[in-house]
């Protein structure tokens, strides 16, 4: 994930939509509302075909706008469809597995870490970035307080760029940017109203190019 940006950037959490030709113009419209750094596609209950061709579907479109494409689901689908990098929701063991077995050849990142300990064992396999949340833990508006806490903590310290996840409301970008954090998240956020994407991913833009902190790294 590029941080070419002197502030944090946009991550989508695509929606869970199995048909390919739909998600595809979602992401689309979403896209079109400006700068997003990564689209992360979950696997969540498709089948491995299904979930294949909708990869194969949203790539382009992800890729036209200028953003990577991570994979979350079925390890062997990155390589066929040659996706930028795996997202990992399990472990430090798991993380550290993948990092190992794919890297550098692609990124590799993850976490959904729950605490400071986990977070630390997570960033030892050194990943690309680590991930504070759920790819759908956006259940209330707001975004989880201990993410914010451990957002921050971490971006204090650490090097190693995280994500934080956001809320089912966009209107906390702001807040999440001002943990340091390189990335944050929305998935429901800007999906849920998929004839709103556009606008909601541009709204955000605009809020974290006036007032979201710039980083002097």
């Amino acid at each position: 994930m590029s941080t070419h940006q002197n502030r944090c950037r946009l991550v989508l959490i695509a929606p869970d939509i199995a048909d390919a030709d739909q998600l595809a113009g979602i992401l689309k419209a979403a896209l079109a509302g400006g700068d997003v750094a990564t689209v992360i596609l979950a696997q969540r209950k498709m089948d491995e075909q299904s979930f294949q061709k909708a990869c194969e579907a949203a790539m382009p479109v992800i890729h036209a706008a200028g953003a990577a494409v991570l994979v979350a689901g079925d390890s062997r689908i990155v390589g066929r469809v040659r996706a930028d990098g795996l997202h990992v929701e399990g472990n430090a063991a798991a993380v550290a597995e993948a990092v190992e077995r794919y890297a550098p050849g692609i990124m590799v990142g993850g976490g959904n870490a729950r605490d400071r300990h986990t977070a630390l064992a997570i960033g030892e396999s050194q990943p690309d970035y680590v991930f504070f949340g759920g790819l759908d833990g956006d259940i209330k508006p707001e975004p989880h307080s201990k993410n914010l806490a451990l957002a921050e903590w971490w971006a204090d310290i650490i090097a190693i760029p995280c994500v934080l996840m956001g809320g089912s409301d966009p209107s906390h970008a702001l807040e999440m940017a001002e943990t340091g954090a390189e990335f944050i998240a929305f998935g429901k956020a800007v999906f849920d109203t998929p004839e709103e994407a556009g606008r909601i991913v541009a709204e955000i833009n605009a809020a974290l190019d006036e007032k979201a902190p710039r980083f002097d790294r």
